[in-house]
């Protein structure tokens, strides 16, 4: 089994390299969906984060309020550490367990794991990836992005990309580099080229 780490920026056109690798055959594991999964109603990661934040980031049916949380980690840097203190441990030993699925199923397997947050846990990753590949498209573009695609404020937009690592330390961690500046076409010609280099491994 080969384990890819896949991370980018916020609108870096990760979600795009990641659906085109799962395409050709890659074994897709995203660190999102668990970190959704694990803050789901009666977990343990739900109470942490309601003893830590308290009631306000509960919708009505006592799910994660997404939004109210995210008001408070993005304009608190000890709020968003503490929220990542709690999420990441947690996603990181759920990716283990599909690791070891994926393994059992195809001890050749190519999987992807696909983590915004990779540099800025890299001080706790439990596992060595055979590879790590960054998404990257230049601060401007991804703005551009976020305000006119996602409709978010330029103001949003800032803090957004401000509360993640920056691109140099993105790029220092990276094996392969995907850049995305260009076309559609460009970057998926990109990440053909990169699954052939993975087949070879």
């Amino acid at each position: 089994m080969i384990i890819i780490g896949l991370t980018g920026g916020i609108a870096s056109g990760k979600s795009v390299v990641a659906r085109r690798l799962a395409e050709l055959g890659a074994f897709h594991v995203d660190a999102d969906v668990l970190a959704r999964e694990v803050v789901e109603p009666g977990s343990p990661g739900l109470a942490a984060i309601t003893a830590r934040f308290g009631d306000g980031v509960l919708t009505e049916d006592g799910r994660l309020d997404r939004a109210a949380l995210g008001a408070i980690i993005f304009s608190d840097e000890k709020s968003r550490l503490a929220l990542n203190q709690i999420t990441h441990p947690a996603v990181w030993a759920r990716a283990r367990g599909l690791f070891r699925n994926a393994a059992q199923h195809d001890p050749r397997a190519i999987v992807i794991y696909d983590v915004p947050l990779l540099v800025e846990s890299s001080t706790k990753r439990p596992i060595n990836f055979d590879r790590i590949v960054v998404v990257h498209a230049d601060k401007d573009v991804r703005l551009r992005r976020l305000t006119e695609i996602r409709g978010m404020s330029v103001a949003d937009a800032e803090r957004r990309i401000g509360a993640q690592a920056t691109d140099a330390e993105r790029l220092a961690v990276a094996d392969v580099v995907i850049n995305t500046n260009g076309t559609m076409e460009e970057t998926i010609r990109q990440v053909d080229e990169l699954w052939h280099s993975l087949l070879r491994l």
